[in-house]
């Protein structure tokens, strides 16, 4: 089954995300698929927090892909504030 999560980058102590499609056995920083979009949660100032290709997320769910609930949650929060 294909999984669009978060795949965690960065230095220690400051995370970076990369928000992508794998399969679902593919372990959380290993291969995957497509790069979707991203996740800072240490941006400040003018900083992007996240950017998600709103194109290649409907593609990826119209064939099935399921979203993992902290992506999920990162999209309905970008939909509110849209």
């Amino acid at each position: 089954m294909v999984v669009i999560r978060l795949a965690r980058g960065g230095a220690k102590k400051r995370p970076f995300y990369n928000i992508v499609a794998t399969d679902s056995r593919n372990r959380r920083d290993g291969r995957f698929v497509e790069r979707i979009g991203f996740f800072n949660p240490m941006a400040s100032g003018k900083e992007e927090l996240l950017r998600i290709a709103a194109d290649r997320l409907s593609y990826w769910q119209g064939v099935g892909a399921q979203l993992s609930p902290a992506v999920e949650r990162l999209v309905n929060s970008q939909k509110a504030a849209a």
